[in-house]
C-alpha cells in the first residue's frame, strides 16, 4: 500500500489531479489507515494509468467516469470511437503543422500548385512585389472562404492575363498605386476597366452581380486600404457599372 504522493510519482500526474479524479467520481478514495493517511494499492494505480490515459487522448472527464460503469463490450467500443476521434484529430494536426511550415517558408497557405506557380510569373510580366504579395493574401482567402468556386474564379483571371491588353490595364493598376487619386490617369484607367469588364462579361454576368457573398466586398476592402487612388479607382468602377 502506498501514499497518494508516491501513487502520482508511479503514474505521473500530481496528487492535485488525483483529488480532483476523487471529486468527479473517477477514482475511489479509499479509508484513511490508523495513522489517518489513505493507503492505494494496485487496483488504484491500474485505475489511474487508465484515467491518465483517457484524459491525456481528450476524453472528457465525466465521460471517463461513465465508463467506470460499462461493459465490457461497451468500454471496447467507447475506446473504439475514441481512437477513431483521436486518429482524425492527429489528421488535422499533421494538416495544420504543414500548413505552418508553410507559412515559415513563406508559401501560398491552401492554395493549390497552379496558383503558385501563376504567382511566380506575374513578377516576370513587370507586377510589382507587393501586387504579388496582395494577390498571395487574396488567393488564400477566396480559396480558405470559397472552395467550390474558387479554383473556376482563378482560371478566369488567368485568362485575363494572358490577354496583353488585359494584362496592360492589371498592370497599370499596380502601377497607379502612388498616382495621386485625381490624376486623369486615374479616370482613364476606370473607363478602361469598365469597357473591359463589360465586353468580357456583359453588363449581366458582372463578377459578383448576383452572390450573397461577403467575401468580393471584403477583398475589395483590403484592396482599397491599400492606396487612396485604388479606393477612387474603385469608386469610378462602380459608379459607371451602375449606369
Amino acid at each position: 500500500m502506498i501514499t497518494v504522493g508516491q501513487l502520482a510519482r508511479y503514474v505521473g500526474v500530481s496528487t492535485k489531479t488525483i483529488r480532483v479524479y476523487h471529486n468527479k467520481g473517477l477514482l475511489p478514495e479509499p479509508d484513511r489507515d490508523s495513522s489517518g493517511y489513505r493507503r492505494y494499492g494496485a487496483g488504484h494505480a491500474i485505475d489511474l494509468i487508465k484515467i491518465r490515459t483517457l484524459a491525456e487522448a481528450g476524453v472528457p472527464l465525466a465521460r471517463i467516469r461513465d465508463l467506470r460503469f460499462a461493459t465490457n463490450d461497451e468500454f471496447r467500443q467507447a475506446l473504439h470511437q475514441i481512437d477513431t476521434d483521436l486518429s482524425a484529430r492527429i489528421h488535422d494536426l499533421r494538416a495544420t503543422q504543414e500548413r505552418l511550415r508553410q507559412l515559415a517558408a513563406g508559401h501560398p497557405l491552401a492554395t493549390p500548385a497552379e496558383v503558385s506557380n501563376h504567382l511566380e510569373q506575374l513578377t516576370g510580366l513587370g507586377f510589382s512585389e507587393r501586387w504579388v504579395a496582395l494577390q498571395n493574401d487574396l488567393w488564400i482567402l477566396v480559396f480558405a472562404t470559397h472552395p467550390d468556386t474558387a479554383i473556376t474564379l482563378f482560371h478566369d483571371q488567368a485568362q485575363t492575363l494572358a490577354d496583353p491588353t488585359l494584362c496592360q490595364i492589371f498592370l497599370d493598376y499596380d502601377n497607379a498605386h502612388d498616382l495621386d487619386p485625381h490624376d486623369p490617369r486615374v479616370d482613364d484607367l476606370a473607363r478602361r476597366i469598365v469597357d473591359a469588364t463589360r465586353e468580357r462579361y456583359g453588363a449581366d454576368d458582372l463578377p459578383g452581380h448576383d452572390t450573397k457573398s461577403e467575401i468580393p466586398v471584403l477583398i475589395q476592402a483590403a484592396v482599397n486600404a491599400s492606396s487612396p487612388t485604388w479606393q477612387r479607382l474603385d469608386t469610378l468602377i462602380r459608379e459607371q457599372l451602375s449606369v
